[in-house]
C-alpha cells in the first residue's frame, strides 16, 4: 500500500509530507482500535487491559511492530491483542462479544469522522494533493482493519461476536484452542491474494458510500 508511492515516482517532498501525516494517522487507527477493546472489557468489569497500561493514547502500548509493517506493504496487519480475563465478566459470553465489537466499531466511526473531514476540505480548501491521499489512505485503512476483524475464524473479533449470538450449548462445544491454526489458514489467503478480493470491494463499497454522504452533507 504504502510502497505504491515508490512505485508511482511521487516527487520526494510530496512523498514526505505523505508519510508525516498518514503514519502518525495509521498508528491512531490501531490504537483507538485496542483502547476500545480495553475500554469495553472494563466497563464490563474486567480491569486487566487497565493493569496492563493498555487504557492508553500511547501508540507504543498497542503497536505490534510486525503487524504494523504488514499493513504498510499488503494492507492487511495486526496489533497487540488486549488481554480479557472472561471470569471477571458477570456474562461472559455476551461481554466478550461486545468487547470484541467494540474494535471494529470504533474503527468504523474513525472511517466515518475521517470521510466527512476529507469531503469538507476537499470541497472549501485547496490543501496538498498528498494531504487528501492521507486521509484517504486513513479511511481505507480503518475501513480494512474494521471489515478484517469481523471475520467470523478465531482468534479475529467477529468470531467472538458470532459466539455471543450462539445458544450455551454450542458455545460450549467451540473448538477455541484452534485459534493459531484458523489464523494461520487467513494469514495464508492474506499473503495470496484471496482475502483481498473478499475484504476489499467491501471497503471500496463502504468508502463510496461515505464520500457520497459526505457530498450530500457539504456539497
Amino acid at each position: 500500500m504504502i510502497f505504491q508511492l515508490f512505485r508511482a515516482e511521487v516527487p520526494i517532498q510530496d512523498m514526505l509530507l505523505h508519510l508525516a501525516i498518514f503514519l502518525p494517522l495509521l498508528m491512531m487507527a490501531f490504537t483507538v482500535h485496542e483502547l476500545c477493546h480495553g475500554l469495553a472489557a472494563y466497563a464490563l468489569g474486567d480491569s486487566t487491559a487497565k493493569r496492563g497500561g493498555r487504557l492508553s493514547l500511547n501508540p507504543i502500548r498497542h503497536i505490534d511492530p510486525i503487524g504494523f509493517i504488514a499493513i504498510l506493504v499488503a494492507g492487511i496487519g495486526w496489533a497487540k491483542p488486549v488481554m480479557v480475563n472472561p471470569f471477571a465478566l458477570k456474562n461472559p459470553k455476551v461481554d466478550m462479544a461486545l468487547i470484541a465489537a467494540a474494535g471494529p466499531l470504533s474503527n468504523f466511526i474513525l472511517a466515518f469522522v475521517f470521510t466527512m473531514v476529507f469531503v469538507f476540505t476537499a470541497i472549501n480548501f485547496n490543501l496538498p494533493i498528498m494531504v487528501y491521499r492521507a486521509m484517504a489512505d486513513f479511511v481505507r485503512i480503518n475501513l480494512v482493519l474494521g471489515v478484517f476483524n469481523l471475520i467470523p475464524v478465531p482468534p479475529l473479533d467477529g468470531s467472538k461476536i458470532i459466539a455471543g449470538a450462539l445458544p450455551d450449548s454450542v458455545y460450549r462445544q467451540l473448538p477455541h484452542h484452534l485459534a493459531r491454526y484458523s489464523m494461520f489458514i487467513v494469514l495464508i489467503l492474506a499473503v495470496s491474494g484471496l482475502l483481498g478480493r473478499i475484504i476489499f470491494p467491501i471497503t471500496d463499497g463502504l468508502y463510496s458510500a461515505f464520500v457520497n454522504i459526505g457530498i450530500r452533507i457539504f456539497g
